[in-house]
């Protein structure tokens, strides 16, 4: 049986141009290495799976590479590049700072810094979750950080900006990475799917990108997981049934018999969900998401900030203007209220209930 590689590290981009995203930092980098004016030191800051580490690695192989192209991307034909394709760089250092966190780590490392490179023309150190250093590895750290030898390039990476020291974050070029869009998501994963020659639903591939919040090698090994369950066919009813999630067409079911005052209609749909196996808080968190949504989709400027297709945006619009302003506040303020007291409730299933009963009930009164 051939070795399975999974998707995220099967199709991680291995150019600046190849990365998902993050263009106003993919440039930016590209720029410096043109001008030659390279920082010391960076930080990468962002949510997981954005491509924090893959820049870094891009960067720490572009800078050394030999040959390098008119628009400074890597040529991955020269000693270097090959070498560091194959994972045998001499130059480039990775160190995960969640398992070596202490301030022998670090001394290790700064000891390393001071010996010139070999081959190549920069030793790139990538320092993978920063901010887990302990308090004594940073003060370490922080005199090479400042005057380190001219060949030494440090790359810090962090899911959380607020923890890096002022110290450090002082001495560092700090780049922000931003959530991948759903559209960008999508885009990819349709590449994916077509190299692999797996099928798939659109809405599927949406519901994926929705699922994964901004993050790209979360929606690819969601896509890996998918694959399997569905036998290389992605439908959307098949990714609901596996992902546990509740499709927006039951709350636009509800709103719009809310909307009707029907009441009756609203409890069965609401016993329709339970018996799918899906709690009072799901239900309920998922109905101040669609409110939300349907909030921002009054105002045709404001409707991109609904995650999802075209057709999608769509619908959020038209039903977002049968229901008006001052109904969508009674209905967000009434169902955010319940969803924070849902915990306290001895019967949560009636709770529910009469949330859903203070809405229906809620037409005539703004009306």
């Amino acid at each position: 049986m051939d070795n399975f590689v999974v998707s995220a590290r099967k199709y991680r981009p291995a150019t600046f141009a190849t990365v998902v995203g993050q263009e106003h930092i993919t440039r930016t980098l590209k720029n410096a290495i043109l001008t030659g004016q390279l920082p010391q030191a960076f930080l990468f800051c962002g949510s997981r799976g954005v491509g924090k580490t893959t820049c870094a690695r891009i960067l720490a192989k572009t800078i050394n590479c030999e040959h390098r192209t008119a628009d400074g991307e890597a040529c991955n034909e020269c000693e270097s590049c090959r070498s560091f394709n194959e994972g045998a760089s001499m130059n480039i250092f990775e160190l995960d700072a969640a398992s070596n966190n202490g301030v022998d780590n670090m001394r290790e490392l700064t000891q390393q810094v001071y010996i010139p490179p070999q081959t190549g023309k920069y030793k790139v150190y990538i320092i993978d979750e920063v901010h887990m250093l302990s308090t004594g590895a940073f003060n370490a750290f922080l005199k090479t950080l400042e005057e380190p030898p001219a060949y030494a390039k440090f790359i810090l990476a962090t899911t959380e900006k607020n923890k890096v020291i002022p110290t450090i974050l002082s001495r560092c070029q700090v780049f922000d990475f931003k959530r991948i869009e759903v559209p960008d998501i999508v885009h990819h994963l349709e590449y994916v799917a077509g190299n692999e020659g797996v099928k798939y639903e659109p809405e599927a591939l949406e519901l994926i990108a929705t699922k994964a919040e901004g993050g790209m090698r979360d929606a690819l090994s969601t896509f890996d997981q998918l694959v399997n369950f569905t036998q290389g066919n992605l439908t959307y009813q098949g990714c609901l049934e596996n992902l546990n999630v509740l499709d927006t067409d039951y709350y636009f079911r509800l709103v719009d018999q809310l909307r009707a005052g029907d009441l009756s209609g609203a409890l069965l749909l609401y016993q329709e969900i339970t018996t799918r196996g899906f709690g009072g808080q799901h239900f309920l968190t998922g109905l101040c998401e669609h409110l939300r949504n349907l909030m921002v989709s009054l105002d045709p400027q404001t409707l991109t900030l609904v995650e999802g297709g075209e057709k999608l945006r769509a619908r959020y619009g038209q039903q977002a203007q049968q229901c008006g302003l001052p109904l969508l506040l009674n209905y967000l303020g009434t169902a955010g209220d319940y969803e924070y007291r849902f915990r306290e409730a001895n019967n949560k299933r009636l709770f529910v209930e009469i949330g859903l009963m203070k809405m229906a009930s809620a037409t005539m009164q703004v009306g």
